[in-house]
This record gives structure tokens, C-alpha cells and sequence, in this order.
């Protein structure tokens, strides 16, 4: 069975469906066929994870995953292995082919068991969740959910079946509960609910599967979502001439730094800089001037009292970072007006989007960075985005979009970043970027990229890949507790440069 790199093609479930059924009807691949070539996927993966293991307990509910997991404990059963298969949903209800499946599986040694709160399963052993496949919306129904529970409190290892149960696979929500999977292998389509919120704390390792489609039938399912790769996209970045000079990439205008908030301002044009802009000035307030200019003696300092101040540095900036630090005070407030009057490409991050969200003002040449709390603000008087950023994050980053134009970037596990025609996934990041300043320094990368010319939907895709891709090669030497925001800057300067 043909186990791949994972394609950067991200799909719905209904996508996915789709998919399947071209394979079965346009061409003639039998649906057991499929069911076969998944639970081979499966067993070949749990072998080569779980080398040793001897027991292993197959949870099947009533679909077509439940078929996966009837041939899986099949054709473990037929390898020697002690094999226990736990019916949950009522076989009765199979399909044809699951029913098949399910009847396979009753011809081999594999033993039937009931579940009861009695089961006992050791760490030696290994678990396969066949219960609730990529059709799971609603809340886990509370005879699946004592299932889940328990094999959450059980020491051994989960293998998934295309996706952890209880998972929603389109938004990545845990509906009320969900299976913690060690490894998880998904077939024909990656879901796009792997990737983030979530997705990847139920995932664990990932593992994709094509099950042997012919490659043709994805061209006829065109996805609206890309997984970015930091390879493919450093590739676009342009080199430098030889007789560069500094006015070529660009000036960058930080607004930010309200009284005690100067540190903020300070990440983001230091991470502008970084990124390769050729100057960067900070606009922010009087009592932060000198400090922040003993810390970076590159950056062009200006303590601002009154907002008809910023007319002049506006007029020498070609990008903005408007919000770190800023504040929503008064003076803020002036600040925010003089800058979205101006016509120049801009990111607005933290208090900026926060003073946003009470101007209706669209723009089609900025780049907006929330978080889930700043997007619900920017939300909360949009009619047609009812539900919770959370409960939809593919959502509310398409309504951001299109409620304030430019390019929309939902921060968390797994960004997404939407323009008008484009959607992306940054499927890079850890729990350690889970501290102070770490939205700073990504404005202030993309800032910088902007400054260079880049496209902004290029900008926020590249800006936010590095931004990620440094905190985990930083942490996959160091741990992820403890890290910086600024400790990431020497490494995005090194990806950047494609070291």
C-alpha cells in the first residue's frame, strides 16, 4: 500500500466524500476495495510503530470506518496477533460493504468482546479507534463518549482510522470529547480539520495514505485550501543585486508603544529589520524614546505627542506596523485615525485590530493578524458570522476577509491566512510560541516582507511559515518551555536566508 509524503492539499469532509465516490463510480474502484487497501494502510503503520505488541483491541462503531477496523482486526488476527474487536454501534446498521467487512472478520480467530467499564487493556497492547469516521458534527452522542473516555484512560497507544473519533473534521473542534491517537492515518484526502485548533493535539503523528487513486481523480475536486511549505515558498523570496542599497527594501513605520507598552514596538521593528527592511522608524511614546533607542541603535526613534506628528514620517514610510503596544487611550486613538487615513500597505496587529473593530473601514492593501479573541471583536457585529471564532475558525478568518478586505491571518494552531481568491493552513508552530510578544515579532516580519516588495498574501504566508518554523527548530533543541519571542529573530533572519 502506497504510503506518502503529506500533500499539501487540504480538503473537507464533504470534498473528501467526493473524492471517494469519483474513485468508486467514474473509476470502478469497488468500494471494499478501498475499505481493503485503508485497514492494509492501517496495519502496516501499526506494525512498523508497534513492532512488538501482541494485543491489540479494535473499537468499530456502525459506518464505514467501523469496516476499516473490522478488515484491520481481520487481518491482525491472521498475523498471529491476539486480536479483540469491541462492537459499539449496532452491526445491523453497517452498510454493504462494512457488513461485508464485519463478516470477513467473524471467519478469522479475532475474538469478539463487549465492552463494559471492567475492560482492561495494558500499555503493552495497542488500540485502534474505528468508532466515528469524518461524518462526526454534533456533540458525541453519551454511548460513545463512555467509549472514548475510557480508551483515553487506558496507558496504551491509539492508532486512528482516517480520523480521531470525535473530531470534527472540517473545523478541527472536539465535539465534547475525542480520542487522544498516538498516530492517526488518513486516506485519499487530508481533512483540514487535522491541522488546526484541536486537530493536532487529538492527531498525534500523521500519516497519509492515497490508498492507490488514480492521481487524475484530484483534479476534478479542486481544493480551496493549501498546507504551506517553508521549501516552496523561501524559493520566491528575490536575492539582493550586488549594488543594493538600503532605500531598495523598503521603510518601515512601527505605531505602537503606548506608556509601559514600548517593549512591544520594540520586537516589531527589531523583527522588521531582521526580516531585511532596509530602514525602520518606530512612532511611539515620548517616555519610551531614548530607552528604545539604547536598545537598537539602527531603528529611527520619535516620541509622539500630538498625531499631526506622524504626517511627516508617513510621508517617509513605505509600509506600516500599526498596533503593538498602542493602547486604545486617547492618544491611541488619534494615532489609529492619522495612520488608516493613509493610502500605504500596512499590518495591523493587537490594539490596532482592537480599535478596528469600532471603525467599519475595508481595505484591500493590509494585512490583518488577530488572535481568536481580537477576530471575535472584529466579529461581533458581523449578521452572517453567528458562531463563535472557535467553533469555526475556516469561518470566521473568510468573514474577517471579507468584511475588512486585504488579507485576513487567524493566529493559533494551525493559521490560517485568506485573501480575497487564496486560503492557506501554516501547519508549523508549537505550544511554546504561548508567550508574551510573539504577535509582535510576526507583524514585525511581515512588515518587513512587505517592505520588500512582496505581495501581501506572499508576505503573511512566508512571514508567518519562519515566524513558526523558528520556534520549532528552536525548541526541538532547547524544549518548549521558556521560549522568547526574541529569541526566534536570529533564526528567522537564517530561514529567511534560506540557511
Amino acid at each position: 500500500m502506497t504510503q506518502i509524503r503529506l500533500p499539501e492539499n487540504l480538503y473537507s469532509a464533504s470534498e473528501v466524500r467526493e473524492l471517494d465516490r469519483i474513485a468508486i463510480e467514474s473509476r470502478g474502484i469497488p468500494g471494499l476495495t478501498l475499505m481493503k487497501r485503508a485497514a492494509a494502510a492501517c496495519v502496516d503503520v501499526l506494525l512498523k510503530r508497534w513492532p512488538t505488541v501482541s494485543d491489540v483491541f479494535v473499537f468499530c462503531g456502525s459506518g464505514n470506518n467501523a469496516g476499516d477496523g473490522y478488515i484491520v482486526a481481520g487481518m491482525l488476527a491472521e498475523k498471529g496477533l491476539a486480536v479483540s474487536v469491541l462492537s459499539i454501534g449496532e452491526t445491523s446498521k453497517l452498510s454493504a460493504d462494512a457488513t461485508a467487512a464485519f463478516q470477513y472478520c467473524q471467519t478469522t480467530v479475532a475474538s469478539f468482546t463487549a465492552f463494559s467499564d471492567r475492560l482492561q487493556i495494558g500499555a503493552d497492547a495497542v488500540i485502534v479507534d474505528a468508532l466515528l469516521g469524518t461524518g462526526a458534527s454534533g456533540e458525541v452522542r453519551p454511548a460513545y463518549r463512555r467509549v472514548i473516555d475510557a480508551i483515553n484512560g487506558f496507558s496504551a497507544p491509539v492508532l486512528a482510522v482516517d480520523i480521531p473519533s470525535g473530531l470534527n473534521a472540517d473545523t478541527g473542534v472536539i465535539l465534547g470529547t475525542a480520542v487522544a491517537a498516538a498516530t492517526t492515518v488518513s486516506f485519499i484526502g487530508l481533512k483540514q480539520g487535522l491541522f488546526t485548533l484541536d486537530g493536532p493535539g487529538a492527531t498525534g503523528d500523521l500519516v497519509f495514505a492515497s490508498l492507490d487513486v488514480p492521481a487524475d481523480i484530484y483534479s476534478e475536486t479542486e481544493p480551496r485550501l493549501r498546507r504551506l511549505s517553508y521549501r516552496e515558498l523561501i524559493r520566491h523570496l528575490p536575492g539582493r543585486p550586488v549594488n543594493a542599497h538600503k532605500n531598495q527594501f523598503g521603510h518601515v513605520l512601527v505605531v505602537g508603544g503606548n506608556h509601559g507598552m514600548g517593549g512591544a514596538a520594540a520586537m516589531a521593528a527589531e523583527a522588521a529589520l531582521r526580516s531585511g527592511a532596509g530602514l525602520v522608524s518606530v512612532a511611539t511614546h515620548e517616555s519610551h524614546a531614548g530607552v528604545l533607542m539604547s536598545r537598537r541603535p539602527e531603528l529611527m526613534i520619535r516620541g509622539i505627542h500630538d498625531e499631526t506628528e506622524l504626517v511627516q514620517m508617513l510621508a517617509q514610510a513605505t509600509v506600516v506596523v500599526l498596533g503593538p503596544g498602542l493602547g486604545r487611550d486617547d492618544w491611541a486613538v488619534r494615532l489609529f485615525e492619522q495612520v488608516v487615513e493613509c493610502d500605504l500597505p500596512m499590518v495591523v496587529d493587537a490594539d490596532g485590530l482592537n480599535l478596528l473593530a469600532s471603525a467599519a473601514i475595508l481595505k484591500k492593501n493590509w494585512i490583518l493578524t488577530p488572535h481568536p479573541g481580537e477576530a471575535a471583536r472584529l466579529l461581533e457585529t458581523n449578521p452572517h458570522f453567528k458562531e463563535s471564532v472557535r467553533a469555526d475558525r475556516f469561518a470566521a478568518v473568510c468573514c474577517l476577509q471579507q468584511q475588512y478586505g486585504g488579507v485576513a491571518l487567524l493566529k493559533g494552531a494551525g493559521t490560517l491566512i485568506k485573501s480575497e481568491q487564496q486560503f492557506s493552513l501554516c501547519g508549523y508552530g508549537n505550544p511554546g510560541m504561548s508567550s508574551a510578544g510573539m504577535g509582535d515579532v510576526l507583524s514585525g516580519v511581515i512588515g518587513g516582507l512587505l517592505a520588500q516588495a512582496c505581495d501581501p498574501y506572499y508576505a503573511a504566508q512566508l512571514g508567518t511559515v519562519v515566524h513558526s518554523l523558528a520556534a520549532d527548530q528552536i525548541t526541538a533543541e532547547e524544549g518548549q518551555r521558556g521560549l522568547m519571542a526574541t529569541d526566534l529573530l536570529p533564526e528567522i533572519r537564517r530561514l529567511l536566508n534560506g540557511l
